[in-house]
């Protein structure tokens, strides 16, 4: 753990559950990306604008003038105020917007945005490379200044308390990402763009994970001192370990003040890929109720068709008494890679 608590850093990434002007999401494009599933992913979409646009903006890629018009047709049916949709023309592959979109941070009161480098989660995917130009071409878009902070990170990677912890894991930014670099210089780095002034370091994410080790699978903050920590019960499901070695860690650590803080185990979904599915055939899906968004008034989980889904809605719910819970099916979501915290991402209020 890296820890530094006198450090006045120049910027502070708030937490989640603070107040959003925004959230930015990229419309699915690619069928083949969704292994043919595109009608149903769109649904999903729907579902998730529907209970977001309600208490904040949407702002939303699309392709272009015609990708425009048909969204609209499909928000129109679905009853969504179309006044609270921005949409922004874009060429994109990806529509995992956590990773690629801004990372918004305050600098005192102002707000900015950080620019990091996307490359195809540790160049396994070239087919993505052009998505880290996506918002290098929107940014005189954004009316914020942009920072440009010259290494490569995912949005998905880290996860802060707003107060000035963050965790992550090794097996993502340390053995995946930037390996020319040592803890010692991500600390620096999420020091100085993020307002870091201590770095909780967990070990490894779910296995199947094509991100290697994002943190939003596998513990989140519900609050400044409270961390829902993904737990596998099964011993002899091969997440066990993983996840049991970072509860531990987890128990022994300490926020930038000092104190400890309080765990919650948060049960895991199971759910395999489809036979015959030409990407994984068969394997465990890399899916967690840790994935989950939180939105001004609302929280989003996504759901796995799994018998655990109501006792993890339930301990989210708990969390956030004043959010209405809502539980969306990403059964089909997944097959691109991801779920409802990775295809969204947040624009505080300025």
């Amino acid at each position: 753990m890296f820890e530094n608590r006198e450090l006045k850093n120049k910027f502070l990434m708030p937490a989640e559950w603070e107040r959003h002007y925004a959230t930015w999401l990229a419309w699915p494009n690619d069928d083949d990306y969704f292994g043919n599933r595109i009608k149903s992913v769109e649904k999903i979409y729907l579902q998730i604008i529907s209970a977001l646009h309600k208490d904040e903006f949407i702002k939303l890629l699309v392709l272009d003038v015609n990708e425009e018009s048909r969204v609209r047709s499909l928000m129109s049916e679905a009853k969504i105020d179309l006044s609270k949709i921005i949409f922004y023309h874009a060429k994109y592959f990806d529509v995992w917007m956590r990773d690629y979109g801004p990372i918004f941070v305050r600098e005192d009161q102002k707000l900015v945005w950080t620019k990091w480098i996307y490359d195809g989660y540790g160049k396994k995917f070239p087919e993505l490379f052009p998505d880290n130009e996506v918002f290098e071409n929107l940014k005189d878009m954004i009316n914020h200044q942009m920072i440009n902070a010259n290494i490569v990170l995912e949005g998905g990677a880290i996860e802060t308390n707003g107060h000035g912890t963050i965790l992550t894991t090794e097996e993502c930014l340390l053995k995946n990402r930037n390996q020319n670099m040592t803890q010692e210089e991500n600390n620096k780095f999420l020091s100085e763009f993020l307002g870091a002034k201590n770095v909780i370091w967990l070990n490894r994410g779910l296995l199947n994970d094509h991100t290697d080790g994002h943190i939003d699978e596998i513990a989140r903050f519900v609050s400044p001192t409270k961390i829902l920590c993904a737990f596998e019960n099964d011993t002899q499901n091969e997440n066990y370990e993983r996840l049991l070695e970072n509860y531990k860690i987890l128990e022994n650590s300490l926020d930038q003040d000092g104190n400890k803080f309080e765990i919650v185990k948060l049960p895991m979904p199971h759910m395999e890929y489809a036979e015959g599915d030409k990407k994984y055939h068969g394997k465990q899906a890399p899916v967690s109720y840790a994935n989950f968004y939180i939105s001004n008034k609302t929280v989003l989980v996504s759901l796995f068709g799994d018998p655990n889904g109501p006792e993890a809605v339930a301990i989210i719910k708990n969390c956030f008494p004043d959010r209405e819970v809502v539980g969306i099916d990403c059964q089909d979501l997944i097959y691109g890679g991801g779920a409802i915290h990775c295809i969204t991402q947040q624009e505080p209020e300025s």
